[in-house]
C-alpha cells in the first residue's frame, strides 16, 4: 500500500480505505470528502447522528470522524460505544474547534483532532488509523 495514499499503488484491486465523516456542516463534509477522496480514500458522508449510523451499518467503513458537537456528551458515548460494538476494528476520530478530551469516551475514541482549514493532522491521523489497521 502506499503509505501516501488511501488506495494500493501497484493496482492490486486492494480497496481503498474507507471513511465516514459525521458532521452537521455542509461545507465541512464537502470539504473533508473533496481531500481525502484526492489522497485515494472512499469517503461516506453523513450530516446527522441518524445519518451516520445508517451509513456505518451499511458500508462498514473503516474510519468514522465525528464532530464532537454533532450530540451532547451522553448521547455521543452511547452512538460511538454502538459503533464500536458492531466493529471493534474501526478507528474512530473526534473532531473538535476546542483541545478537547473526555476520558468518558477514551474507550471508543482511537483520536482527537482540533478542526482547522489546514487538513494535515487530520490526514495524518487518518493515514496513521490506516496504516495501523493494515499492519493489525
Amino acid at each position: 500500500m502506499d503509505s501516501r495514499k488511501g488506495t494500493s499503488e501497484n493496482g492490486t484491486g486492494v480497496a481503498p480505505i474507507k471513511i465516514l465523516i459525521i458532521d452537521g456542516e455542509h461545507d465541512h463534509c464537502r470539504l473533508y470528502k473533496e481531500e481525502l477522496e484526492d489522497d485515494g480514500y472512499k469517503v461516506l458522508t453523513a450530516m446527522t447522528w441518524t445519518e451516520g449510523i445508517d451509513i456505518f451499518m451499511k458500508e462498514t467503513p473503516d474510519v468514522v470522524t465525528v464532530d464532537v458537537c454533532m450530540a451532547d456528551c451522553e448521547e455521543r458515548i452511547k452512538l460511538l460505544g454502538q459503533m464500536k460494538q458492531t466493529n471493534p476494528e474501526v478507528s474512530i476520530i473526534l473532531l473538535t474547534a476546542y483541545d478537547y478530551h473526555d476520558d468518558f469516551e477514551r474507550p471508543f475514541v482511537d483520536a482527537h483532532v482540533i478542526k482547522s482549514s489546514d487538513l494535515s493532522e487530520l490526514k495524518d491521523t487518518i493515514k496513521a488509523a490506516a496504516l495501523q489497521r493494515n499492519n493489525a
